[in-house]
């Protein structure tokens, strides 16, 4: 007899299968809505090119005459999009005349030096501008191949050299400090991983990694094993002990004197490296992490990543570098896209996060210094906020409003959001509520919660009153007492979960569906490869939390309201062809309007496949209790497996569908029986599909509806919303 199948909305992934009788217990790239899953929607590529490096921050605002602006932060470049194109605003450190270029003959490296100290460090970016005099050298290179060009640093061997990558060999007349031109260094972010130590399987091979302490050489040393002192132009970013590079040979420190920058004490060679001279102005590593072939690493500790925290201040962007220097964007000068962003005057220069008071326009800053300008001051744990309607006055006074504040529970402040009348502040292990309350306080603290701290800098978000986070130990909220939240899919996300890329994770805002979504790396993925939602709309409808997982990556993320939909971000690191660097090995970002249609569209009109999937737990029969108007034996699927079961047919229904969906059967016997399709599926189901007859016996069954996105090896365009299926079920025995 025909029976109606039905299940809670929401996956349950804290039982087994059969355990999850009447639920859902997986799938990818679904959403519940009213109850029932449906396909997500797709996602367009927005501009035509693909970004430098992982896109760590993305923040959405508006001028005062409309003109919309999203702001991107990777770890390499600060981008602003408008009118469907993109803008480098990075900030410039310092401009270098007079750099010349040299060459080798049949190499794509050239070497770039400089009359002075460059500062900068592997995968940092420079720009040549002004560059005359290489056309008529007779090279494979001339000044175009140079002017108005970015370029990754390869490597810096010394303080005025860098090396570079070009896009074609030297096949001509090769250079030789050649030409003339100004190199813009960009400020450094950071690497677009976030690793545990150095060394092989951790980091960058050989033990160097983007961050790495680096200083230069003072003076020349032998190639002579008995010489092993160094003298550093700073040695105050080196441990005690340890080891540093310089050039391609390991030296081992047992004592630094910070005051001399000398390191001694210790041996040449190390590492299976080979003895060398090293002149003047080399560059020195800090290795002292480093984990050789064979070792196992004991770092108890990760590289900070390339981030960025983003707000605005009015019509001005205000992008603060993860512990480091803040800087401004106006979108409201003339030709705003034409000017770069610029140092904030008199603003802390290392800060953990930065973020706009709601209605007083205070410029906060947390984490930062306690002497102004002096970045060795950063306590992680201390707050400090402008004068009303200052970007620039920090110090407090009887005339003004600006102020401090140090927190006390925690060893550092992870990460903080705006609220609709509150602002809500993580450290470590718990939450507070800073509030404005005028003079003389300025603004109020509440310590709101415990043993709740905040998993990572990106992992909270808040929405209509109510703040949602990820913790080490679970997920929790807010909205005026604090609340661990029940979640299904629990052990799922924190036994899969990568927990060394913790400030990676990402939390967005999708209220178009009332989902929130947590962005994390799996275990042994150094790069967001899952996500899990919450549906905070249906879990109040139905009242009872409704999650689900995927596998949609996304880096970072802006909910729908400057722009009519959400747009998100997404990384990879498998390719490197990014529109405005030469030499790019950071991989790209590729910018993304959700939400619209039902696939992937990317530069150029190319359509890739959007599969959605969902998977229920088993379902079985048994005797129902004989009762008024029942017969013993009739069909339930409330039961515990005492019956094989036995489908004949099933009536596929769905509320909408759009191309083809296909249904496939799961049968097992018992509980740790391997599942298998049953014989005559999978099911290709159509919008006019009234019935399909099967035969299928097992004494569990479990349902998946799917897509492909294909049909005849062609591309199809598929959506699907489920309904009710029915299935021809009845009695077959007891084996």
């Amino acid at each position: 007899m025909l029976q109606k199948v039905s299940f809670l909305p929401g996956f349950n992934k804290q039982v087994t299968p059969t355990g999850a009788e009447g639920q859902w217990t997986g799938g990818d790239n679904v959403r519940f809505r009213y109850g029932t899953p449906e396909k997500i929607g797709g996602w367009d590529q927005l501009g035509e090119d693909k970004l430098t490096g992982a896109a760590r921050a993305l923040h959405h605002w508006d001028d005062n005459a409309g003109v919309k602006y999203a702001a991107i932060g990777t770890n390499r470049i600060l981008y602003v999009y408008s009118g469907g194109q993109f803008y480098d605003i990075h900030p410039i450190r310092t401009s270098i005349a007079s750099c010349d270029f040299t060459s080798t003959s049949s190499s794509t490296t050239v070497t770039i030096t400089f009359p002075s100290p460059h500062g900068l460090i592997d995968d940092d970016i420079v720009l040549m501008d002004g560059v005359s005099g290489v056309t008529a050298v007779g090279s494979t290179y001339n000044d175009a191949s140079f002017e108005d060009i970015r370029f990754m640093v390869t490597s810096a061997p010394t303080s005025t050299t860098i090396e570079v990558t070009m896009a074609t060999a030297e096949t001509g007349t090769p250079l030789s400090n050649s030409g003339s031109a100004t190199g813009d260094c960009y400020y450094s972010v950071g690497p677009s991983q976030q690793l545990g130590g150095y060394g092989f399987g951790t980091g960058t091979w050989s033990g160097s990694a983007s961050g790495a302490a680096t200083t230069t050489l003072v003076s020349t040393i032998a190639a002579d094993a008995g010489v092993t002192s160094v003298t550093l132009t700073d040695s105050s970013a080196f441990p005690t002990s340890g080891e540093i590079r310089i050039g391609t040979e390991d030296i081992s420190f047992v004592a630094n004197d910070t005051a001399t920058g000398i390191l001694s004490g210790g041996a040449r060679a190390q590492n299976g490296t080979t003895l060398a001279e090293h002149t003047a102005g080399a560059t020195i590593t800090n290795i002292s992490d480093y984990v050789g072939w064979g070792e196992a690493s004991s770092a108890d500790y990760t590289i900070d990543p390339g981030l960025w925290v983003l707000d605005n201040y009015g019509t001005k962007l205000v992008a603060l570098i993860y512990n480091a220097q803040c800087f401004e964007w106006d979108a409201g000068a003339a030709n705003p896209t034409e000017n770069r962003a610029t140092i904030i005057s008199g603003a802390p220069t290392a800060s953990r996060h930065m973020i706009v008071s709601p209605v007083d326009r205070h410029l906060i800053f947390l984490g930062t210094e306690t002497t102004i300008g002096t970045s060795s001051s950063q306590d992680d744990m201390f707050i400090r906020w402008s004068d009303q309607e200052s970007t620039s006055d920090y110090t407090p006074s009887a005339t003004n409003t600006a102020g401090t504040q140090r927190l006390a529970q925690g060893s550092r402040i992870m990460g903080a959001v705006r609220g609709r009348d509150t602002m809500y502040i993580w450290t470590d292990t718990a939450i507070f509520l800073m509030r404005f309350v005028g003079q003389p306080f300025t603004f109020s603290f509440e310590h709101a919660g415990t043993n709740c701290g905040l998993i990572g800098k990106n992992a909270c978000m808040e929405v209509d009153g109510t703040a949602f986070w990820m913790s080490e130990n679970g997920f929790f909220s807010y909205s005026g007492q604090l609340q661990s939240m029940p979640c299904l899919v629990e052990d799922h996300v924190f036994e899969g979960l990568n927990f060394t890329p913790r400030d990676l994770i990402n939390a967005g805002l999708n209220n178009l569906f009332g989902e929130v979504s947590w962005y994390y790396c799996s275990s042994g993925s150094n790069v967001i490869d899952r996500v899990v939602t919450y549906n905070y709309l249906e879990s109040v409808m139905l009242k009872k939390p409704i999650w689900y997982t995927g596998t949609l990556a996304r880096t970072s993320w802006a909910d729908s309201s400057v722009f009519e939909k959400p747009h998100a971000c997404y990384y990879t690191t498998a390719d490197n062809a990014s529109y405005d660097v030469v030499g790019n090995t950071d991989g790209t970002t590729i910018y993304y309007e959700q939400e619209t249609g039902t696939d992937q569209v990317n530069a150029g009109g190319s359509i890739t496949a959007i599969t959605a999937s969902v998977l229920s737990g088993d379902f079985d029969i048994t005797q129902k209790r004989a009762a008024q108007g029942q017969l013993l034996g009739a069909p339930d699927l409330r039961g515990d497996g005492e019956y094989i079961m036995k489908i004949r047919r099933f009536l596929p229904d769905f509320i909408s569908q759009t191309g083809d969906t296909k249904i496939t059967l799961f049968l097992r016997d018992y509980p740790n029986s391997s599942s298998a399709s049953s014989p005559l599926g999978p099911f290709t189901i159509t919008s006019s599909t009234d019935k399909v007859d099967t035969r299928a016996r097992a004494r569990a069954i479990a349902l998946q509806i799917e897509n492909t996105g294909s049909k005849d090896g062609s591309y199809e365009a598929q959506n699907w919303k489920l309904g009710t299926f029915r299935l021809d079920i009845q009695p077959d025995g007891r084996r």
